[in-house]
Formats: C-alpha cells, sequence, structure tokens
C-alpha cells in the first residue's frame, strides 16, 4: 500500500511516499481504508520535532485524525464488522502501529467508533482529536454546569469552534476570543453568546465588559504562551483554568492570589497510552450523538488537500491563514 512518511523533522518538505506491506489485524486491533484526515498542531509538532516522545519511530506515519471503512476487523472486536463507516482519533502518535497518511490505516479498535450518520467522511475526519480534547477539557476536568459563564480562546481555530458547541450543549454561557470579525462571524452561528475582537483590548477590558469585572467562571485555553497569563487574569476568584498548549514557563502568582485550579489536557496520553485508551471509545460514542442530534458540527477552511498533498495543507495550516480544520482527502 502507498504510505506517507518522515524519516526526520523539519519542514513540511520532509514527507516522502513509499510502498509498504499490507497491515494485518490483531486481538483488538482493526484495519480501516482510509477516507479522510484532518491537520492538527500537533501533527506540525510532531513533524517539526517540538515533541520528541510523541513521534513514531522512523520511517513514521502521521496524522491521528481518521474517518474510513473497515476493511478487516481482529479477533475479540464486537462493536465494529467490516463495512461500517468510522473515525476516531487513532494513529500517528509513539505506541500505535500506524497513522492516517496511508491507504489503510491499522489500529487499536478502542479508538474508533461508527462516524455520524449525518457528516460525511471529509467532516468526520474533522472532528476526532479536537472533539475529543474539548470534552475531556470541559466536561471531565472543569465540569462545566449549566450557567456557568465559559470563556474559550480562540473560537475560530480547531478545538476552539468545537469548545463552543461542547460548553454550550453542557448549558454555559459561552464567550470566546477571535482575531477577526469573520471568525467573530463564525463563532456566533456555533453558539457562543458574546465575542471579543481582542486585538488591542487589554484582558481587564473585556472582563470589565462583559462580566462586569468579576471574570469567568472557566477560561478554557486553547492558545498557550503567554495567554495563559492572559487567562489566569481572566478568571474570576477561584474559577478553574483549562489549558491544551501548556509547554511554556509562568509565573503562578496570579493564580496563587486569585486561588485558581488550572488543568491541562494532552489527548496524545489519553491515545497512545494503553493504559488510558478505555477513555476514548465512550466519549466518541457521546460525540457523535452530539453530531446526530445538530449539537455539534465541524468548521472547515474553504481550502482542500488531498493526502499526497499533506505537505502543502501543513504549510497552509502553519500560515495562520486557516479557518478551521484543514482537511486531507482521498
Amino acid at each position: 500500500m502507498k504510505v506517507i512518511t518522515i524519516s526526520g523533522f523539519g519542514g513540511p518538505e520532509v514527507f516522502s511516499e513509499h510502498d509498504m506491506p499490507e497491515p494485518k489485524a490483531g486481538r483488538g486491533e482493526v484495519i480501516i481504508d482510509v477516507k479522510a484526515s484532518s491537520v492538527n498542531p500537533i501533527d506540525i509538532k510532531i513533524r517539526s520535532g517540538m515533541v520528541p516522545p510523541a513521534t513514531p519511530p522512523f520511517p513514521a506515519i502521521l496524522h491521528s485524525d481518521v474517518s474510513g471503512i473497515v476493511s478487516e476487523v481482529g479477533q475479540g472486536v464486537s462493536h465494529l464488522q467490516i463495512g461500517d463507516e468510522v473515525w476516531g482519533c487513532a494513529g500517528g502518535f509513539n505506541g500505535l502501529p500506524s497513522g492516517a497518511l496511508a491507504e489503510r490505516l491499522l489500529t487499536d479498535a478502542q479508538l474508533i467508533t461508527k462516524k455520524p450518520k449525518n457528516l460525511s467522511f471529509i467532516e468526520a475526519a474533522a472532528l476526532p482529536l479536537v472533539s475529543l480534547t474539548a470534552w475531556f477539557a470541559l466536561a471531565d476536568r472543569a465540569r462545566v454546569q449549566a450557567g456557568d459563564n465559559v470563556l474559550v480562546h480562540a473560537g475560530g481555530g480547531g478545538v476552539g469552534h468545537v469548545g463552543i458547541q461542547i460548553a454550550r450543549h453542557l448549558g454555559a454561557n459561552v464567550q470566546t476570543t477571535v482575531s477577526n470579525a469573520q471568525k467573530a462571524q463564525y463563532a456566533l452561528e456555533l453558539g457562543a453568546a458574546e465575542t471579543i475582537l481582542y486585538r488591542g483590548l487589554s484582558v481587564d477590558d473585556y472582563v470589565k465588559k462583559y462580566t462586569g469585572g468579576n471574570g469567568y467562571d472557566i477560561v478554557f485555553d486553547t492558545v498557550g504562551g503567554d495567554n495563559l497569563d492572559a487567562s489566569f487574569q481572566a478568571a474570576r476568584y477561584g474559577g478553574t483554568i483549562v489549558n491544551i498548549a501548556a509547554r511554556s514557563t509562568h509565573d503562578l502568582s496570579p493564580m496563587h492570589a486569585r486561588g485558581l485550579t488550572l488543568h491541562v489536557v494532552f489527548l496524545v496520553g489519553q491515545v497512545a497510552n494503553p493504559i488510558n485508551r478505555h477513555s476514548i471509545k465512550p466519549r466518541l460514542e457521546k460525540l457523535r450523538e452530539l453530531a446526530e442530534a445538530g449539537e455539534l458540527r465541524p468548521l472547515i477552511d474553504q481550502q482542500q488537500f488531498e493526502i499526497e498533498d499533506v505537505a502543502d495543507a501543513h504549510a497552509y495550516l502553519e500560515s495562520g491563514k486557516a479557518i478551521g480544520k484543514v482537511i486531507l482527502m482521498r
């Protein structure tokens, strides 16, 4: 079968196409004929060498998001059959046998469920990593409740636009920071009550304007870096911060002064570690329910790519021009 691999770290040019023997499903595994994948920031970080522990052995087949059709089912798998249309966050990390940049993907069946019936393969491939990340952050860690005031940073981004929808499903009043008017319009359509065009606006300014100076019950920081400091500033006393990009150093004095709780969510640890994989399937099934009920839908960038053009897709996402998810299709 055809696969696209990297044999070392670097820019998008490190991808190359090769032939590889067909996989064989072992106990607890399935093989998927890949129909689509999507580009996530973690894929770029792995390719560029920013997270070596998460990188599969070279030559490495990257990309975790996948949608496709089950072509082989190993012993002990009862929830899937040959011919099922599926989705999942199922490869591309150290500890998993393959990635989605291939004609066929071999993976642990715990990472795959039937895809939402109302979503195409392209739409389904946009959601697994970002929706699982947002669910772990908002439902499992922050435990968002009806009536909570939730701030989602970067509501036009991959995780952010799903975070808006999940927080809304959980009953929260959702506000979000965005960089431009186009992203603000998308965020409102996805359920945000208010959008905050943060450029030229201080944290104190929007906290005063939108919360009366009290701060937010929960801040979902999908950006990290200096934005984590802004998240400390935006939260109310006793509030909760959930961050998905905490590879940075910070002064925790503001957090101490406000009595904040900080959670960090890194989905790779849930997917790649066999001890934690059991947590994925039930959440994917819950997310499927939300999608089929019309409460979860992907924001997909207008620029789409063939899987063979993955280098161009990485370059495009790194350019900062994308709105929503960048899709790779077969």
